[in-house]
C-alpha cells in the first residue's frame, strides 16, 4: 500500500538556560513557536530564533525545529 507524506505544521523551540542544578547541571526551560510554515527555510528559523533570543531574560542554549506531517493511504 502506498503512502503519502503530507507536510503539516512545524515547530520552533528555543532552550534557554535558566540556572544549574545543585549537581552543576544545566536547568533548561523551553520556548516553543508553533504554526511555523513547512516551507520555511532553516537559516531563516535561525535568524528568528536568534533575533528573539535577545529578548529572553536567559541566555540561548539551543534552537530545535520539530517538523510534523501525516501519513495518509494513497
Amino acid at each position: 500500500m502506498a503512502v503519502n507524506n503530507v507536510p503539516g505544521n512545524s515547530v520552533l523551540k528555543l532552550a534557554l538556560h535558566v540556572g544549574d542544578s545543585a549537581t552543576g547541571s544545566p536547568v533548561l526551560r523551553s520556548r516553543s513557536l508553533n504554526g511555523i510554515k513547512p516551507a520555511a527555510a532553516d537559516q531563516d528559523l535561525f535568524d528568528v530564533a536568534t533575533a528573539l533570543a535577545g529578548l529572553q531574560q536567559y541566555p540561548l542554549n539551543g534552537i530545535t525545529r520539530v517538523d510534523n506531517s501525516a501519513l495518509i493511504s494513497a
